[in-house]
C-alpha cells in the first residue's frame, strides 16, 4: 500500500485525529499544572501548612493542630487551652 492511498483506511484519520487532540490537551494540561506548581501559585492546599523551620511553634499552635486533626475532643481542647492561657 502506498503512503498516499488513504482511501483504503478511512477510519485511520477519523480515529487518530481525536486521539491526537486528546493527547495534546492532556500534555498541555500537565505542563500548565507543573508550571503553576513550580511558580508557587495555586490553591493553598498545595503549600505546606507548617511554619518554616526557623519559626518556633508555640504550645497553643500544637494544641490547635491536634484539635484540627481530631486527635482531641472539644472538652479536652478547651481545658488545655484554659491551662495554657494561665
Amino acid at each position: 500500500m502506498s503512503p498516499g492511498n488513504w482511501e483504503m483506511m478511512p477510519w485511520f484519520g477519523m480515529t487518530m485525529a481525536p486521539l491526537m487532540m486528546l493527547f495534546f490537551l492532556v500534555v498541555a494540561f500537565v505542563i500548565a499544572a507543573a508550571l503553576i506548581r513550580w511558580l508557587g501559585m495555586g490553591p493553598p492546599a498545595w503549600h505546606h501548612q507548617q511554619p518554616p523551620p526557623g519559626l518556633p511553634r508555640t504550645a497553643l499552635d500544637i494544641l490547635n493542630e491536634r484539635f484540627a486533626r481530631g486527635e482531641i475532643d472539644r472538652n479536652e481542647y478547651e481545658e488545655k487551652k484554659r491551662l495554657l492561657s494561665q
